[in-house]
Parts: C-alpha cells; structure tokens; sequence
C-alpha cells in the first residue's frame, strides 16, 4: 500500500511539473483578466498617480503625467495593475486610468518613419527620441505609426511599447 501512495505521489508531481511548464512556454497569464502578462497598454488619463501598493492606503510614489504612454502590466491584483514605464520603473495603477490603445516611445533620436517597411523606402517623416507615436500593424522587424499628423514604417528595435517578437495586423 505504501509504495502505491509513493507511485500516485510521484506521478501527481510529475504532473504538476509538466503542466507548470507548459504554462511556462504558453505565458503566464493573468489572475483578474485571463490576458497575457506581461502585455502593453498605454496611459488613459492625463494624471495617473502610481502607488507602492493595490489599494488606495498604500503611499503614492509618483505621478505619470502623459497622456497615452506606453506602460508594461506585469501583475493584476483586484482592479489595479502593476505597470512598469521603459526605464524600468514602476508600481500600481488603478485599472480605470489605463486603456487597451496601443502605443510606443521612440528610443532613437531622429528616427525616420519610411512609407514602407525597409529603410531604402522615401521617409515620410522624422521623430525626436520620447514621442509618443500610435502604434499600427507590425511584422517581424518593422512597425507602421502615427505620430502628429504623419504616418510610416519604423524599425521595433527602435521602439520601446512593443515586443520584439511581437507581430500585429
């Protein structure tokens, strides 16, 4: 009898295991939404205080103050959300102060928008590093954006809001 408790406990960690990583490999996702974590969002509001904890007791560390930057949910508790900026730095937002918007910080500094995905392609336009660009249809190493008024291709690694593996329709 002992060792057929030994089997069956040894089977159930074998699987355990097994399905840990499979979630590992799918992605982890998160506990009040069912979405990815980690995922892009972006600011909805104007002002987003940003606090050490999930609740409003918990001491505001910080205030976002722009309008549709692109924030990384790393944790969901309850209605708030763990966000990190492109600097690394982060804490919790309550969910209401975000939107599902995709956008993206340019990281280069006078980086070419091309009207088609490949950098022989005629710029449309060129942006400063930190605008904030919308973000458009993206295949594996280019992204198409809007950013005041112009329109164009821009290469992701130049780009902070979205994966790099990530591809969009």
């Amino acid at each position: 009898m002992i060792g057929l408790v030994r089997s069956l406990m040894v089977i159930a960690l074998v699987a355990v295991a097994a399905m840990a990583s499979a979630q590992e490999t799918v992605g982890e996702l998160g506990p009040e939404t069912n979405l990815p974590l980690p995922r892009f969002v972006s600011m909805k509001a104007n002002e987003g205080n940003v606090r050490r904890g999930p609740s409003l007791s918990h001491r505001i560390d910080w205030v976002f103050n722009r309008r549709d930057m692109p924030l990384q949910i790393v944790d969901e508790y309850g209605h708030w959300r763990r966000v990190i900026d492109r600097d690394g730095v982060g804490g919790w937002v309550h969910y209401s102060l975000l939107s599902g918007t995709r956008t993206v910080i340019v990281d280069q500094d006078l980086l070419p928008l091309h009207a088609r995905a490949d950098d022989t392609s005629p710029e449309t336009a060129v942006l400063e590093v930190g605008v904030i660009a919308r973000l458009g249809e993206c295949n594996e190493t280019y992204c198409r954006l809007t950013a005041g008024g112009y329109r164009g291709w821009a290469p992701k690694s130049a780009l902070w809001g979205v994966g790099a593996d990530e591809m969009r329709d």
